[in-house]
């Protein structure tokens, strides 16, 4: 009886082991052309690879079409909203004019500099490590590449990230005018902290401080009036 039964398992793991080379050939024979039902709605203008060696480039988007893009999400035009209400409380201070050349340190993808230009602001320079044409040139912040007295505000919402402060602060300074200003922001902090980053402004007096949202987020604005102590 016990010998029936191995013959039968074994016969059993035979068919079994045979079953599933047959499928796993098949499945090498035949790849799917894609993934999409075929009851689908057809897609002239998609193309989905034949196989896992299908490594066709995609079609890149010239820089004008994927900027378009960019700036139509209601993302990127709500931070563009935030910096226009920050800007304008400079405008009312009289700190910004029209006429103003700015400077945006860190500038990241330039929703600044998109904000600065819609409000009248014809002269305005963003930064950034990265560039992100056409808002922002490529530069380092700790080496600006612009000569000594060139702008009347200086602008940074990304000052927190600077890896030397100390040469960051001095750079926005250095190409500030005397009489200008350095306005940076900071995530939400205290006396304590504002008074630290103060002091880093060697060549400038200490305007004021004051919480505010910007991008959503709960920020301190720091305002420094450039003077080039001796």
């Amino acid at each position: 009886m016990e010998r029936h039964i191995q013959m039968f398992l074994k016969r059993l793991s035979y068919v079994s082991i045979t079953i599933g080379t047959i499928t796993f050939i098949l499945l090498l024979l035949k790849t799917p052309d894609t993934c999409v039902a075929p009851d689908s709605p057809p897609k002239p203008h998609l193309r989905f690879p034949k196989s896992s060696c299908d490594s066709s480039p995609r079609e890149l988007l010239p820089l004008h079409k994927k900027n378009k893009r960019l700036w139509s999400t209601k993302t990127w035009q709500n931070k563009v909203q935030s910096f226009s209400n920050f800007f304008r409380a400079c405008y009312q201070m009289g700190l910004l004019h029209n006429d103003s050349k700015v400077l945006c340190v860190s500038a990241g993808a330039g929703h600044e500099v998109m904000a600065l230009n819609q409000l009248g602001v014809a002269d305005v320079t963003g930064i950034e490590l990265l560039d992100s044409p056409p808002l922002v040139s490529r530069a380092d912040p700790h080496n600006l590449p612009f000569f000594d007295d060139v702008f009347d505000l200086g602008f940074s919402a990304h000052f927190a990230k600077a890896m030397f402060p100390n040469r960051f602060v001095s750079e926005m300074e250095r190409t500030v005018r005397a009489g200008g200003v350095c306005v940076v922001v900071v995530d939400e902090c205290g006396d304590e902290e504002v008074r630290e980053i103060v002091d880093l402004f060697a060549n400038s007096s200490f305007l004021g401080a004051l919480n505010v949202t910007l991008t959503g987020l709960r920020m301190t604005r720091i305002i420094m009036k450039v003077q080039h102590l001796p």
